[in-house]
């Protein structure tokens, strides 16, 4: 696999799957009332302004984890400036809708509203997600289609207005190369759309490490630096170097961690990147695919459970471990406080805005000081905004 490519599939992990949610319910650990307590959904940017350095703290949050996680941001909410839950999809003909289903609407409501009160800001995410997994079409029907590209910006404004968003996230993947220059004038609309409402716009992009990586079917759709231009922030998703559909290994290696960031500086400023730094793993059984996303909790349980003791690979700066299960080899990567805080420190390294915490389940709950103490933040007055928005 080519550095920073990959076969079309969410990059993002989904709702965790029920077998091995029964497996591991059956392996006892009496720490999680404490872990449960101590994570952290989010997203930290840096904001540079003035000579200070700002750090805004943004928290994603998957509609299937919207419950836990809000209870967990609120527990932390001196440290959390903003917020990025991931609900929104689109339908066949390319219109806004939600993700998760309607008997959870209530509860997603009542959740948005607590964090509101707690006053943080919300900029939720839309994605190309189309009943239940990622598709190029509805968004390519829109792009190529001056009419519909004009429809869709005014629906995201309207949307963004009416539930009194601080602003969007856009989330269009699997686009493709073709659409290169139409996916630019969307962003470019919708960036001039949003910041006549004062409100932020969010691209997230795939990780790009040269300009032949820019080129290919994957990424081509994505021009860093024209995206860069108009967009606050441009979240890099630095994970899935290794993914479900590959072979075995870190799931965002340091190395490769460095050269991403070191590309997109070179295509845009500092100040707008935002790296995706994982907080989740995968179990490859041998032979077959794909692996199984699972939490850092799910990791340590299944270790404990086949009486294994995981390595950390200082290369690739991850932790790792095998076992047998039916007779079947299975061999586990994931993320720990320690493989995040390697992440963190080539962040600061480079200057780069921050990063951002993309969400599966229960992290290490060391994550959170090590974020802390690597990447502080400058409290609860943080802008996400560039310069050009009040």
């Amino acid at each position: 696999m080519a550095i920073g490519r990959r076969k079309k599939g969410p990059p993002r992990p989904g709702p965790p799957q029920t077998g091995l949610r029964r497996v591991l319910a059956r392996v006892a650990w009496p720490a999680l009332t404490i872990v449960a307590l101590g994570l952290v959904a989010l997203t930290l940017v840096t904001h540079l302004s003035s000579g200070t350095r700002h750090t805004l703290v943004v928290a994603a949050i998957p509609y299937w984890n919207v419950q836990h996680d809000t209870s967990v941001v609120l527990a932390n909410r001196h440290d959390v400036n903003e917020v990025s839950p991931w609900i929104y999809g689109l339908s066949s003909s390319g219109t806004i809708e939600t993700q998760y289903p309607a008997g959870q609407a209530g509860a997603v409501s009542s959740d948005m509203a607590r964090l509101r009160s707690a006053g943080l800001r919300l900029v939720p995410s839309i994605a190309n997600v189309t009943n239940g997994a990622f598709s190029a079409q509805p968004v390519d029907r829109v792009l190529q289609s001056p009419a519909r590209t004009r429809a869709q910006v005014a629906a995201i404004v309207a949307l963004v207005d009416k539930q009194k968003y601080a602003g969007i996230d856009i989330d269009y993947e699997d686009l493709p190369a073709a659409s290169r220059q139409a996916f630019t004038r969307f962003v470019t609309e919708l960036a001039a759309a949003l910041h006549a409402h004062q409100k932020v716009l969010s691209v997230a992009v795939f990780p790009q490490t040269s300009s032949s990586t820019a080129a290919d079917q994957v990424t081509g759709a994505q021009d860093y630096a024209a995206i860069g231009r108009v967009a606050d922030q441009v979240r890099i998703m630095g994970y899935n170097y290794h993914w479900a559909n590959s072979g075995s290994g870190a799931v965002a290696p340091v190395s490769w961690v460095r050269s991403v960031l070191k590309y997109a500086t070179s295509q845009m400023p500092a100040s707008k990147v935002v790296l995706g730094i994982p907080l989740f793993g995968y179990d490859w059984p041998d032979g077959k695919q794909p692996a199984q996303t699972i939490s850092w909790l799910q990791a340590l349980r299944l270790s404990r459970h086949y009486h294994v003791t995981a390595s950390y690979d200082k290369a690739s700066q991850a932790p790792h471990f095998t076992y047998s299960s039916g007779g079947r080899a299975h061999t586990v990567w994931f993320e720990n406080a320690e493989s995040s805080k390697a992440k963190f420190e080539a962040v600061k390294g480079n200057s780069v805005a921050g990063v951002y915490l993309w969400m599966y389940g229960y992290e290490d709950p060391g994550t959170w000081s090590a974020l802390h103490a690597t990447l502080p933040t400058a409290g609860a007055g943080a802008s996400s905004t560039s310069s050009e928005v009040p």
